[in-house]
């Protein structure tokens, strides 16, 4: 949702000082703030000498350390690594084993001391067998690493340390550090424990983030949301006005933020409860980041809302400036959604808008109700807001910040000089550690990048060519200052083109206010059903699949090209009826709107996708392409829109005509593609419409056309080859998936993605996480048992029309499989959170989880395609392997570990098509993570939908010559070709910085060749070739030494295998491999590499998370930021 129209107050030109010199007021000197940028520089120089002479042996000992780790290479990534992987645990065993895994993997960095690096060693040495003695040991040694950053959080710590620095002369900003708030619950004790720090009578300044004291913040029901985190912060507000404080005056709070996803959030929480009557006399503080554009109208809305509040005798409003501590993760946001990026582009622009923020705010007529909160440790900023603020009569507005335990000779310093100084101080509990490497490696970012002024704090001194480096940034902010963009970079630009090339269409952002308008009246608009009725008699269908016949002669022969400008207008049609396909999905299919939005991009990746790919079919040397005929696309009711626009657009692509049978429970979703797809100019004739009963009318369609795409369950795919077995189906079935969970992950991470796979469209995907496999100590951690309990219980329930649910109704009452999974428990097992039904009907219930699964019990082989998620317990990861692997499906599957040898060991023996590291194992995305699965979840020749090679299988191949007039050893040097560059080597087109998104091709594990009668040597030849090219050694049976019947009882022990069918394939043999489950590809042998080549592989499509907190340094299989 992109507009033009910038909201009130966020233009920049308000207030915009013409001149260079500043006036302001009758009683003061002209000022110009360039000119006290030369002045500033000089303050600065000052200052620097200043703390070099005052610093502390320990601080210089810390500073050295810390400039150490910055100026090696290997030094930020390595403890980056060691505060993730070894100080994170809890266990001291089981950070033994990371620590000994750490030191063993290379070099260490040389920011250490020969005594650390020998005493490090030993430690790694020592550590798996006497982990009680060794890891406290090292824990220690980390804390005095970086502890000073945190404090503890226990009461007296938290007093002696604010009694220690208020000697000191500084005051101090508390902000409480906890676990990840993935749940109500969560929230509501960090809410508790944020009353008692309010309540602390030595606690005088507390900050807090919303989303810190209220989870799961739905932005797609902004009015809802805003609701919910404004009944918090008015407890909180009531409890400060009234809260005993060292000063005297009441608690203040002040309102952080992160994500850019909180800004408005937060401002219109601030400004709307300290307006209501018995909070308008209250002071109270909010954060705004210079990072991003928006900040500067954010702050000309808080100053024009605040004098008039003033003036009416309220209490007044102090704005904390600072730069943006969160912007690895906004870039990774970005990358992710196919967005712009929030923040500013270069530091340059951050830094000239901070200056601007600055400039702005400190004048008289600004600074009236509305107070300043400098938070920078860029001396050069402090300097010059210094000078400023005193030239115009405004020092007492200003206050400056620095961070808790950063360069404390410098904060000391400029505490003397300007008189006041606070203090930003986490706090977080002892044995809670863990929960501050998210804080610490924003720290350690900060201090690495060559960019952040951060980076040079510790070494830098005047004179050198760095100070004049650093001067002459400070300056050039200082000059720009009134020349760079200042409007919200997502309602004013568009996502950068594909420029010609495939790009994903971006999901549309919730955060924007275009989006809530739009979402108002969306959600308000009446539900139109279907229009098209009902074929209820074989003559009927007979006719339609008729009329597509007849048509599809000229489709199919007009050009690539041509139907792919055709397809490029169905995806321009499909943006264009976005409105109508929400509309239809949040009430046919029971989507939510977070759920259904992407799905539209979805459809529309599939139409740019095909089309992009279609006229590989008319490139393929030594083989010509002949559509299928009529293809039927069989869509599902979970996915109404976007699956059965890719099966259609696939088929029309390739040249076929396509019958398009709708799900029964979502006609109209399908009906819209259909529209879409018309409009655009796919004739009517070609892509018929048509909605059938699961009768004897259904099963005519099936059993007339020349193919068949189907998503939808297993027994169902049987059932239509059942009808005939010479059918060409390509059909995505089922899955029983699984997420791995070790003790090596960040388990709050974990927790989340966990119960996102299962309870995502209330788990009702085939892709969805059934199984959460938890390998040692995590199956008993009470941490994460509650994390998952709290984020699945708080989901909202409700009916999908409401933006503000995030759980719906089932598309039908529970039955069977799933009702039995809802309500029973097999032996061993017990509801950790019980599932509850809250209608008649049997269709709303609330989310579901059980422990205690067995392996080989019926929920852990079963697919029940609901909201119930099994919890199994392993000992090791080759234990989880073997439950995962253990059913007959393989569609997706996940692990979470930060370990990267457990990661490797998983990925070469997970059997899934789709696999993910530490993500979500759902949401798949077109050319990103092309999806289909392996056994049976995959019926066909495993071509995965969205990927490079599925139109290859929609139509025949024939050789453009004899195969045994071809040059054998050219065949052979093609085939090396096409091994070396697209078959045995990872494809990663997205290149996305912060995930890897790798297809690759494994070799089939089980191949038969099966000789029929009419096959040649050569032909036989040339299949060997290939599969051994693939590196597979097939079984070759030959009908003239083992016949049909003798043959076909030995393919049970191929289950899950694939025959490469040379010559006759009888119908005895066809039947056989249906019922053992046996791949069965009789395509024409041919030259081409490219595809005979496909035949000996599986497709797999790996999707892996680059970072840590939106951080590439030190993240598993990185070592620099691209």
């Amino acid at each position: 949702m992109l507009t033009s129209h910038p909201p009130v107050g966020a233009t920049g030109t308000e207030d915009r000082p013409t001149p260079v010199v500043d006036s302001p007021g009758p009683l003061a000197p002209a000022v110009d703030p360039e000119t006290l940028a030369s002045d500033a520089v000089a303050v600065v120089a000052r200052w620097l000498t200043t703390a070099h002479g005052d610093e502390t042996s320990t601080e210089r000992r810390l500073a050295d350390r810390m400039r150490g780790i910055i100026d090696d290479p290997t030094g930020v990534g390595f403890t980056m690594r060691f505060v993730d992987r070894v100080a994170r645990h809890r266990s001291n065993t089981l950070a033994a084993e990371q620590l000994a895994r750490l030191v063993a993997d290379g070099d260490l960095p040389g920011f250490l001391g020969r005594v650390d690096r020998l005493l490090l060693r030993l430690g790694a040495r020592l550590a798996p067998s006497l982990p009680q003695l060794v890891m406290p040991l090292a824990r220690r040694r980390l804390r005095g690493l970086v502890g000073h950053l945190v404090v503890d959080a226990a009461p007296g710590s938290v007093h002696a340390h604010l009694a220690r620095r208020r000697l000191e002369g500084y005051t101090l900003n508390v902000n409480l550090l906890g676990e990840a708030v993935l749940g109500e619950a969560e929230a509501s004790r960090r809410f508790e424990r944020t009353l008692a720090l309010v309540e602390d009578p030595e606690v005088d300044y507390v900050s807090v983030k919303v989303s810190a004291i209220a989870s799961q913040l739905n932005l797609w029901a902004f009015d809802h949301t805003l609701t919910r985190v404004k009944d918090r912060l008015r407890i909180l507000y009531q409890r400060a006005a009234v809260a005993p404080a060292p000063t005297g005056r009441p608690t203040f709070v002040n309102l952080d933020m992160e994500e850019h996803r909180d800004l408005d959030l937060t401002l219109r929480a601030f400004t709307e409860l300290l307006d209501e009557p018995d909070l308008r006399d209250v002071d109270a503080g909010i954060v705004l980041q210079a990072y991003l554009p928006d900040a500067f109208g954010a702050l000309q809305r808080i100053t024009a809302w605040a004098g008039p509040r003033k003036d009416a005798g309220g209490g007044e409003v102090k704005v904390r400036l600072v730069k943006g501590a969160n912007l690895a993760m906004e870039r990774v946001d970005a990358a992710l959604h196919g967005w712009v990026q929030a923040p500013y582009d270069t530091k340059a622009e951050v830094d000239a808008n901070y200056k601007r923020c600055v400039d702005w705010a400190l004048r008289p007529v600004h600074t009236r109700a509305v107070r300043i909160g400098l938070a920078s440790h860029n001396l050069f900023d402090v300097a010059w807001a210094h000078l400023l603020a005193e030239a115009r009569g405004v020092a007492d507005r200003v206050e400056f910040e620095m961070l808790q335990g950063m360069v404390p000779a410098q904060a000391r310093t400029v505490l003397d000089d300007t008189g006041e100084l606070l203090l930003y101080t986490p706090i977080v509990g002892r044995r809670d550690f863990d929960v501050a490497v998210s804080y610490l490696f924003r720290r350690l970012e900060e201090n690495s990048s060559d960019q952040n002024f951060l980076r040079h704090l510790f070494s830098l001194r005047p004179g050198t060519p760095e100070f004049d480096e650093q001067a002459r940034l400070f300056r050039a902010a200082v000059a720009g200052r009134w020349d760079l963009a200042d409007l919200p970079r997502r309602e004013t630009e568009r996502p950068p083109s594909g420029d010609g090339l495939f790009r994903n269409h971006p999901d549309t952002d919730p955060t924007l206010p275009a989006t809530r308008a739009w979402v108002a009246s969306v959600s308000a608009r009446p539900f139109e059903p279907a229009h098209t009725p009902v074929t209820t008699t074989v003559e009927a269908l007979d006719a339609e699949v008729a009329m597509a016949r007849r048509a599809q002669e000229s489709w199919g022969s007009r050009s690539a090209v041509e139907r792919c400008d055709v397809l490029r207008r169905v995806a321009d049609e499909l943006v264009a009826r976005h409105d109508d396909l929400m509309v239809a999905m949040t009430h046919e299919a029971s989507k939510t709107w977070a759920e259904a939005d992407p799905e539209v991009g979805e459809a529309v990746d599939f139409a740019r996708w095909y089309a992009e790919r279609a006229s590989e079919l008319e490139r393929v040397e030594g083989a010509a392409f002949t559509p299928l005929g009529v293809v039927a696309v069989v869509s599902p009711w979970n996915f109404p829109v976007a699956i059965p626009t890719g099966g259609t657009l696939a088929a029309l692509a390739a040249g076929n005509a396509v019958v398009f049978k709708p799900a029964p429970e979502t006609p109209r979703c399908a009906e819209i593609v259909a529209e879409a797809c018309w409009t655009a100019g796919v004739p009517t004739e070609v892509l018929r419409f048509v909605r059938t009963p699961d009768d004897e009318v259904g099963r005519r369609l099936v059993t007339t056309v020349d193919g068949v795409i189907l998503t939808g369950s297993h027994e169902t795919a049987n059932l239509f080859r059942c009808w005939d077995p010479n059918l060409r189906l390509f059909a995505e079935t089922s899955g029983k998936n699984a997420l791995v969970v070790t003790p090596q992950a960040d388990l709050d991470l974990a927790a989340a993605d966990l119960v996102q796979s299962a309870f995502g469209h209330q788990g009702q995907k085939c892709s969805a996480a059934s199984l959460g496999v938890l390998v040692g100590p995590v199956a008993t951690d009470e941490r994460f048992l509650r994390q998952v309990v709290d984020a699945a219980a708080s989901l909202r329930v409700g009916s999908t029309d409401d933006p503000a649910t995030t759980f719906g109704p089932l598309i039908g009452p529970a039955g069977g499989r799933l009702l039995d999974a809802l309500t029973t428990l097999a032996p061993g097992e017990e509801w950790l959170l019980e599932p509850r039904c809250l209608d008649d009907e049997g269709r709303v219930w609330t989310p579901g989880i059980k422990t205690g699964v067995r392996p080989d019990s019926q929920f852990h082989r079963t697919e029940v395609f609901g909201p119930v998620l099994g919890l199994m317990a392993v000992d090791t990861l080759d234990e989880a392997l073997a439950v995962q692997n253990g059913v007959d499906y393989g569609l997706t599957g996940g692990i979470h570990s930060l370990d990267p040898a457990e990661v490797d060991r998983w990925l070469d023996h997970v059997q899934v098509g789709n696999a993910y590291v530490n993500r979500p194992i759902t949401g798949a995305i077109v050319q990103r993570q092309p999806f289909g699965g392996w056994k049976r979840s995959s019926v066909g020749t495993g071509a995965k939908a969205g990927g490079p090679d599925y139109l290859l299988q929609l139509g025949t191949w024939t050789a453009t010559r004899p195969l045994d007039e071809a040059d054998f050893n050219e065949v052979l040097v093609a085939d090396d070709a096409w091994w070396a560059n697209r078959y045995g080597v990872e494809h990663d087109p997205s290149g996305l910085f912060c995930e890897a998104n790798v297809l690759h091709y494994r070799p089939h594990p089980d191949l038969v060749v099966r000789v029929g009668a009419g096959a040649t040597p050569v032909d036989l030849e040339r299949v060997l070739a290939a599969s051994a090219r693939c590196g597979v050694e097939p079984r070759v049976s030959r009908a003239t030494e083992e016949d049909d019947t003798a043959f076909a009882a030995t393919l049970s022990a191929h289950r899950f295998g694939r025959i490469r069918a040379v010559g006759f394939v009888s119908e005895t043999v066809r039947r056989a491999a249906i019922a053992a489950e046996v791949d069965l590809v009789d395509e024409a042998v041919t030259a081409s590499g490219r595809l005979e080549l496909r035949h000996y592989v599986r497709e797999q499509a790996v999707s892996r998370t680059l970072h840590r907190f939106g951080n590439l340094i030190g993240a598993q299989g990185t070592d620099s930021i691209n």
